[in-house]
């Protein structure tokens, strides 16, 4: 079983029981990260990250994978005008992709990326179960070296901090990895950032979407949030990504 199995009954029974089981709400929740695939081995840890948002907390979903070698260009965007899958049509944001264009060389209108093994389709499934009414932008990462990535950061983090919009970083980790999840973490933790950098260069990492998944941390870190991942949390369960997370905005000092 994967999601494009289910209709739109089941994937909202699933969020509405992830939603009650929740032991406290979240802040305003701004970056997930998702599983590349969802299917029956981490379905119900996508349900319980994807709880998290509400109907009508954003108008726009930029979703971001990592894609290596599948095209010249270093940051491909797709040219669809719509994307269909079976819960029905999601409409492209043309705006904010030709804005990411203007933004950095390395964004490019293109194609060549585009193809049916996009985590692009699970995901949408699962957000036009979770928002009432939204546009998306697809971007791949074709090239994962540190540069690329930080550029990728840089413009996520300056183009969408004042918009309405949701980021959803896809990106696997197994179970087993949890040293290499820890001490990727501690990076983040520390601030160190140049630090994971280097660490993304030594090609070392069995982080699936490794591309994805640090400018995810980029991003989270410039714009200040918390990141929640339940491996960490409850690491004595045996979790099928290690990666299922959500990051959220932190509530702020009352001054007197």
């Amino acid at each position: 079983m994967d999601i494009t199995s289910l209709n739109r009954e089941q994937i909202t029974q699933g969020l509405d029981r992830a939603k009650s089981e929740q032991t406290e709400r979240s802040e305003t929740v701004r970056i997930l990260f998702s599983p590349r695939i969802i299917d029956q081995n981490n379905i119900n840890e996508v349900f319980e990250i994807y709880s998290h948002i509400d109907r009508d907390d954003f108008d726009t979903v930029v979703i971001v994978e990592s894609h290596p070698g599948s095209a010249e260009k270093k940051l491909p965007m797709p040219s669809f005008k719509s994307v269909q899958t079976s819960l029905g049509e999601v409409l492209a944001n043309d705006k904010l992709r030709n804005d990411f264009c203007d933004e950095d060389d390395d964004f490019f209108i293109d194609d060549e990326a585009f193809d049916e093994e996009l985590s692009l389709y699970d995901q949408l499934m699962m957000l036009q179960c979770s928002l009432e009414d939204f546009t998306v932008l697809s971007i791949q990462i074709t090239d994962e070296n540190s540069f690329i990535i930080k550029e990728l950061a840089y413009a996520l983090e300056e183009i969408l901090a004042s918009k309405n919009a949701l980021i959803v970083f896809c990106c696997d980790m197994e179970n087993d990895n949890r040293g290499e999840l820890n001490k990727v973490l501690s990076f983040y933790d520390d601030g160190n950032m140049s630090g994971l950098m280097n660490y993304v260069n030594t090609g070392d990492s069995k982080i699936e979407g490794i591309g994805a998944f640090v400018a995810g941390l980029i991003v989270a870190k410039k714009w200040g949030l918390k990141i929640n991942f339940k491996s960490i949390d409850d690491s004595m369960s045996d979790h099928a990504n290690l990666l299922a997370g959500y990051a959220e905005m932190q509530r702020q000092a009352i001054l007197k």
